[in-house]
């Protein structure tokens, strides 16, 4: 099975390509804060999600790396939360996020708790 086939990363990549766009009409002195942040941790959902599979032969590696992913998971739905408060988005598209970011939340779970399912 190849990394795009894992619906993990394809939900990871879709949720993170929905923030950037949603992002995009952040006020502009967020740039360099809430921007980046909820950019940078979506994708490095993402990427850990990569980089777990691809460790996918040790399982404790996989396992590390999944957690990783997990993480930034958690991180993001943070940051969703901030964009929220400073009412940067709606409560409607905020809870479509992360609803989205539960989801994949519950797939990096059971990759954690099944790892000889991914070729561990």
């Amino acid at each position: 099975m190849s990394l795009q086939k894992l619906l993990a990363y394809q939900k990871g990549f879709d949720l993170s390509m929905e923030i950037f766009e949603m992002s995009k009409t952040f006020p502009k002195e967020e740039k360099y804060s809430l921007t980046d942040q909820i950019r940078r941790s979506s994708r490095s959902t993402c990427a850990n999600i990569a980089e777990a599979y691809r460790k996918r032969r040790y399982e404790k590696h996989f396992i590390s790396k999944i957690t990783d992913a997990e993480a930034e998971n958690s991180e993001t739905q943070v940051w969703l939360q901030f964009a929220l408060a400073c009412e940067y988005m709606s409560f409607e598209d905020e809870q479509k996020l992360k609803m989205l970011s539960d989801e994949i939340g519950k797939l990096i779970q059971y990759m954690i708790n099944n790892p000889g399912k991914f070729g561990v």
